[in-house]
């Protein structure tokens, strides 16, 4: 019973998912289809990633509301290095991926050195990022990408978009960071008890950094492929999407308290509101109620995780999830 109840508190966003897959399975023959499934996929990958950067922030016991306009300025740029100043796709790509580091550079000095609030740092990067977004695109869209750039939104590698295979990637590589490199030990560590960690020789100073920096990096790649998969830099991309990715990270298991969190749960809930919108517009439920049953699906999967977490972990210290 131990060995069942612990595998129920690891897999319990897992779960919940395939709870909610096989109810909108009985409801919709046609939700299990391979092209639907495909098309889950590309739409939860952009909220994936982001949730990803977004669980680095809050396993140190922040948040980054930033990453939406972070996304969309990026994205902007992007498509403006490459095609309005005719820089070409990858060094426009480069470009922004260095611009969205550093923007997360200045949240994460806010956050150190400033000693502001990671709510309230990065919800000043959210006016600031959002404003230059629709000074940059004066408005309007920002198109004439080439085949090479839009391959990275609508494009596909053996069946598969490749926006889901990027997203692969990164998680892997997200994974492998927090379970395998000092730097995820430190990160757990300051989550777990800023002061402890200090302690014991841990800089929390450059762990926050480093933990925005790459929020910041992965909501610009988002903001990329949100890019490329639209054809056009839309100057109001990525409103909400903050919003999304704290949900993904939530439903994954993520603690706002700090210390708890993990990239396969990241991507779990990412995939929950994903199979969600999908499900219910198949479902043809209206809009303005897939909104309430999102939210009583987000509350009761939330609740429920968080029930088997207490009820059955035995130690309080911070772990992988």
């Amino acid at each position: 019973m131990t060995r069942f109840f612990d595998l129920l508190r690891r897999g319990s966003t897992l779960i919940i998912l395939i709870a909610i897959v096989a109810l909108l399975a009985l409801g919709s023959p046609e939700f299990l289809t391979v092209n639907n499934l495909l098309t889950v996929a590309l739409q939860s990958s952009i909220i994936a990633l982001v949730a990803i950067g977004m669980t680095f922030t809050i396993i140190t016991g922040g948040i980054d509301l930033s990453v939406g306009s972070v996304a969309a300025l990026c994205g902007a740029l992007a498509a403006g290095f490459a095609a309005k100043m005719q820089l070409g796709t990858y060094p426009g790509i480069l470009l922004a991926l260095v611009a969205g580091g550093a923007l997360g550079s200045i949240s994460g000095l806010l956050i150190v050195l400033g000693r502001i609030p990671p709510f309230v740092a990065t919800l000043a990067m959210m006016a600031v990022a959002r404003g230059l977004t629709l000074v940059y695109t004066e408005r309007r869209p920002i198109a004439g990408l080439d085949a090479q750039f839009t391959f990275w939104g609508t494009g596909d590698i053996g069946g598969i978009p490749t926006p889901v295979i990027v997203v692969a990637v990164i998680a892997l590589i997200a994974h492998l960071v927090l379970s395998q490199t000092t730097l995820g030990l430190h990160l757990y560590a300051v989550g777990g008890g800023e002061e402890t960690a200090r302690l014991a020789g841990v800089s929390s100073r450059r762990v926050k950094f480093s933990a925005y920096v790459i929020s910041a990096v992965l909501a610009a790649l988002a903001g990329v492929l949100l890019t490329a998969r639209l054809w056009s830099a839309q100057p109001n991309a990525g409103i909400g999407l903050e919003l999304d990715a704290i949900a993904a990270a939530v439903l994954g298991g993520a603690s706002l308290a700090g210390g708890v969190g993990g990239i396969g749960g990241a991507v779990a809930g990412a995939l929950i509101i994903g199979v969600l919108s999908n499900g219910l517009n198949l479902l043809e439920v209206p809009s303005y109620n897939q909104q309430v049953i999102k939210g009583l699906v987000f509350i009761f999967a939330v609740l429920l995780d968080y029930f088997v977490k207490g009820r059955w972990t035995s130690r309080p210290s911070a772990t992988i999830k």
